[in-house]
């Protein structure tokens, strides 16, 4: 089945393979990085750095008996004017429990739900599973993204996401428990560095376009328990996360393969393009079991293109990778996202040996997976 492509939208014009990998399992996740963080890329003309920092500390909490929280973290830049933002730079302060993280970018019309979310919430921000969205009608954009090793991607044409005044960031920091073995009290006080410029006339307004596909991952054949059981695992992702996280294997799966799982390691979604858009960049985001993850357009026709493929994933080498050159996409096109994951992995990493076997969907915990692709976009051209 064809599904739409979606696109994140700020302010009316904003938002940001197939076969399975011979590496040994050290090459595709080693543990969080620790290094020393890339050198910042120096700014271009009409660029400036804006510091940002969540308030205060924040001392993450798993709900429902879990290892993982989502925590939606505000802060306002205090922007007066419009600007782009061409580069995010995310800072963890604590390392060992900050899993991942995204940036949002909150529109000036949903300013007033964002701070009534945090302000009707015990502590700083909110539990956000999902996304960092907090006005349906007013939907906050992905403006950038943050993996253990992670650094700054630039793009080299005049392009970026548009921040009106009054906009707002939200970091959506993935918060996984299992490092601290049982302990409690490490608090995280993250920030973020925005790059941004005043634009001129020529500036185009980026979005983010998501491709998801459906994770069917069955445990291995030395693997047994109760959460083998497709079902009961289900049943487990809705009551760690809530419903909406735990309806997304359903939705994708009738979405991606006519309503019926099936069960293996590779999984795939074509999406169809709804209007013309120019990509510039990709990058492909899951777990600590992905193996693999291809985008193309318009696979097995004559105009096709690849425009990711990583065939030997690692969890902390996620990055947005800027395309040789960028790619226009008319209406009609075909998008495929297909990603491999390997359950063998299970009993290899620190992360997940000690946890029960389980048939992997799609959630947000580091023993669930993700099967995300991301495009960098102009749309509409």
């Amino acid at each position: 089945m064809k599904r739409p492509l979606r696109i994140f939208v700020l302010a009316g014009a904003l938002a940001l393979a197939a076969c399975a990998s011979s590496a040994p399992p050290q090459a595709i996740h080693t543990g969080h990085g620790g290094g020393s963080p890339a050198p910042p890329q120096p700014l271009r003309a009409g660029e400036r750095f804006l510091d940002l920092a969540m308030p205060e500390p924040y001392a993450p909490a798993a709900p429902h008996g879990g290892t993982d929280e989502y925590r939606c973290l505000l802060i306002d830049p205090h922007l007066t004017k419009t600007a782009f933002l061409t580069g995010t730079r995310f800072e963890p302060q604590n390392v060992p429990i900050v899993h991942h993280a995204i940036v949002f970018a909150v529109p000036p019309e949903a300013a007033a739900a964002a701070h009534h979310a945090d302000a009707e919430t015990p502590g700083q921000g909110w539990t956000c599973f999902g996304d960092g969205s907090v006005d349906d009608n007013h939907p906050s954009a992905w403006v950038g993204t943050w993996t253990p090793n992670g650094t700054e991607t630039v793009l080299q044409q005049d392009a970026g996401f548009r921040l009106p005044a009054g906009s707002l960031i939200v970091l959506q920091i993935h918060y996984n428990l299992l490092a601290l073995d049982g302990k409690t009290g490490a608090t995280d006080r993250s920030g973020v560095r925005l790059r941004l410029t005043d634009g001129t006339a020529a500036t185009k307004p980026l979005e983010t376009v998501p491709l998801e596909a459906p994770i069917e991952l069955p445990c291995t054949s030395e693997e047994s328990g109760p959460l083998c059981d497709r079902a009961a695992a289900v049943a487990d992702v809705t009551a760690r996360f809530g419903p909406g996280v735990g309806h997304t294997e359903a939705h994708l799966v009738n979405d991606c393969s006519q309503g019926t799982p099936v069960p293996g390691n590779t999984q795939h979604c074509d999406n169809t393009v709804p209007q013309p858009m120019t990509v510039y960049a990709a990058m492909g985001h899951m777990h600590l079991l992905g193996r693999s993850i291809r985008i193309e357009v318009n696979p097995g026709t004559a105009t096709a293109q690849t425009l990711l493929d990583v065939p030997q994933f690692n969890f902390d080498d996620q990055k947005l990778t800027p395309l040789p050159a960028p790619v226009h996409l008319k209406t009609g096109d075909k998008v495929r996202v297909t990603c491999t994951h390997d359950a063998t992995l299970r009993r290899l990493l620190p992360q997940l040996r000690t946890l029960p076997p389980r048939y992997v969907v799609w959630g947000d915990g580091t023993s669930d997976e993700m099967c995300l692709g991301l495009l960098t976009a102009t749309v509409g051209e």
